[in-house]
């Protein structure tokens, strides 16, 4: 048996729910991958945001 590229390079049919399969764990990996992102973003802010509320001063209440 001699070796050729059509025995070892053939293409392997998929079927309709193999190929749902894979774009529903891509999409699933991608939501995870900006979850996460988001998730970094929020506490980046929310820390520069309470820095900036300790370094100014409260206003002072009005006088009627």
């Amino acid at each position: 048996m001699t070796a050729n590229s059509e025995r070892f390079f053939k293409p392997t049919k998929t079927t309709a729910d193999k190929k749902a399969s894979e774009t529903n764990l891509v999409a699933w990996r991608i939501i995870d991958q900006e979850t996460t992102a988001r998730e970094k973003k929020t506490e980046k802010l929310r820390a520069l945001r309470l820095i900036k509320e300790m370094a100014s001063p409260a206003p002072l209440p009005k006088r009627n």
